[in-house]
């Protein structure tokens, strides 16, 4: 299995998240990288600072958009970082209003 370095927050029967994840899975499987999807209401935590906002993609760290994918921003985005990995207990940082 290969290191994530796509995370997705998704929600279940949300349309937007099955997209997102759609793009995500395609992205990740031409640029050879790992990704993971996490169910935001899984976390409490999480789910306060980011429920309005999912799906929710970070790469490598990073956030990367709310809400859709840009298929070839992110596509450009893995192949121009270096290839980290996030570590598997990795977490988003709260947003500045969720602190």
């Amino acid at each position: 299995m290969l290191p994530a370095r796509v995370w997705v927050l998704t929600r279940q029967g949300c349309h937007l998240c099955e997209e997102a994840l759609s793009v995500v899975a395609q992205v990740c499987g031409d640029v050879g990288c790992g990704w993971r999807a996490v169910d935001v209401d899984s976390d409490p935590r999480l789910r306060a600072a980011y429920t309005d906002h999912v799906p929710v993609t970070f790469a490598d760290e990073t956030l990367h958009g709310y809400w859709f994918v840009d298929r070839d921003r992110l596509r450009q985005d893995l192949l121009q970082r270096p290839a980290s990995g996030m570590a598997d207990d990795w977490r988003p940082p709260l947003p500045e209003r969720t602190r």
